[in-house]
């Protein structure tokens, strides 16, 4: 299950995802995964949260943050809950690939029974119609 969360820079889209990471370290009966661009959350996560900053692989663009996922995902059966922030931003803000990448993520976490919540940098109204179902 994929949830975002959309907004433009400043909206608090970050701050959401850190205490919903902070929260699930708390109560999940598995482990929490962040991934991020840079590494500005590194204080603001509990350390029981395994922090992955993209700019320290190299990851760039939609397939490689699929890929990374993939990778996370193999290495660890224990995974139960995945945030991703800025996530268009990684993805280099192509939105057809952006929209192709959550539609694999969505798929790839529901077979594994991942919670996944995602940060996006846009305004709402220009996020594809397939993907305003996972707005919240």
């Amino acid at each position: 299950m994929i949830r975002m969360i959309v907004g433009l820079k400043g909206t608090g889209k970050t701050k959401a995802l850190v205490d919903l990471a902070n929260r699930a370290v708390e109560t999940s009966p598995g482990h929490v995964v962040v991934i991020e661009k840079g590494n500005k959350l590194l204080l603001d996560l509990k350390h029981q949260a395994r922090l992955i900053d993209t700019d320290e692989y190299k990851v760039s663009g939609a397939s490689e943050l699929y890929g990374l996922v993939c990778g996370a995902l193999a290495s660890n059966f224990d995974f139960k809950d995945l945030f991703i922030d800025s996530s268009l931003k990684i993805c280099c803000n192509d939105m057809p690939s952006f929209e192709k990448f959550i539609e694999r993520l969505d798929r790839l976490t529901t077979e594994l029974e991942v919670n996944c919540v995602t940060t996006v940098s846009a305004a709402p109204e220009s996020i594809p119609e397939s993907l305003q179902k996972y707005i919240f």
